[in-house]
């Protein structure tokens, strides 16, 4: 297991001009009503006594497609112009993102294509095509889903929209932030999943608007760990093609939106082995009585297998998402 803690930093005070700040969440916000779920707010005595901690579970595996995505999809998708929606737009994505632009495109009247990977859980692609979307599958293995995109971008003439490294999709996701702290008030820590960076930088851009004492926290999986190593070597480092069964993290690197922002307002990254998160998904599912996908538990494995050295604290845990496809679990029990 890996805890990453050289003493863990302040976000970084060096002034910057923010591609996304909080009031760009409020807004998101504001285009969100009536279109996002507020998701619940789950809490567990058996946690709390385990961990000696009050701690509250933000639940994004009950948001509209099963995951946070959707908020970012739908926030920037309505921003688009009405001769880039005639367009169509275009995205990547393993699965909950496509899942969240495929709807986000069918309630906006906006034709969309999702490249997917061929070994994406069928569980999302099957999701994805039932939300309206056109898919293409790829292989990892051999082509670039970046290149590919900007390949059929180039032939059709449609707007690519990024899964994570988008200010207009950093807004939305943050938007799950704000309503936490909206929910149960001022937290002490805040544990956030962590792919491309999306969900940790919205989030955390909201703790320091509404809870300037909040230490934020992003996870990653052990495999998938180019963003803990970017944030404490300051440089954007990559990793092809993570093994992990997070597939929802398995990013190459950070972006050139996520990344800055997470050195400006995020306190230390943490990473999981997969085993821990398996421990961690169990758990919730036998205990929270709730579905949550390998990448969804992240956030809360850093807690649940006392990685945090905190008691006596009000923390918030993020659940990502829950869009887990059931037949493949027997090969990891």
């Amino acid at each position: 297991m890996t805890h990453i803690d050289p003493s863990p930093q302040a976000p970084s005070t060096t002034p910057v001009t923010d591609p996304v700040t909080y009031t760009d969440i409020a807004a998101a916000a504001q285009r969100l009503a009536g279109q996002a779920h507020l998701t619940p707010v789950l809490t567990s005595r058996t946690v709390n006594q385990r961990t000696q901690n009050q701690v509250f579970f933000k639940c994004e595996n009950f948001q509209r497609t099963g995951s946070f995505k959707f908020r970012g999809a739908y926030n920037a998708l309505a921003q688009l112009s009405s001769e880039q929606r005639q367009r169509g737009v275009l995205t990547y994505s393993s699965g909950n993102h496509a899942q969240a632009v495929a709807l986000a495109g069918t309630l906006l009247g906006i034709s969309t294509t999702i490249i997917m990977p061929e070994d994406a859980p069928a569980v999302k692609q099957a999701a994805t095509l039932g939300y309206g979307a056109e898919v293409v599958l790829y292989d990892r293995s051999e082509v670039s889903r970046e290149a590919l995109a900007r390949q059929l971008a180039a032939e059709r003439g449609g707007v690519v929209l990024p899964p994570f490294d988008h200010p207009h999709v950093v807004a939305g996701q943050g938007t799950a932030g704000k309503e936490l702290f909206e929910q149960v008030g001022e937290l002490d820590l805040l544990l956030v999943c962590c792919g491309g960076g999306g969900l940790l930088s919205g989030c955390a851009i909201s703790a320091a608007a509404l809870a300037p004492n909040c230490r934020v926290v992003g996870v990653e999986p052990e495999n998938g760990d180019d963003v803990t190593r970017s944030f404490y070597s300051k440089t954007i480092q990559t990793v092809h093609n993570p093994d992990t069964i997070a597939d929802g993290a398995r990013t190459p690197a950070p972006g050139q939106v996520t990344f800055p922002l997470i050195l400006q307002y995020v306190h230390e990254m943490l990473t999981v082995p997969d085993e821990a998160l398996l421990r961690t998904m169990f758990f919730l599912w036998e205990r929270l009585k709730i579905v949550v996908e390998p990448t969804g538990a992240l956030a809360a494995t850093t807690l649940l297998e006392g990685m945090v050295d905190q008691t006596n604290a009000r923390i918030g845990v993020i659940i990502s998402g829950g869009n887990v496809d059931l037949k493949q679990i027997a090969k990891y029990l």
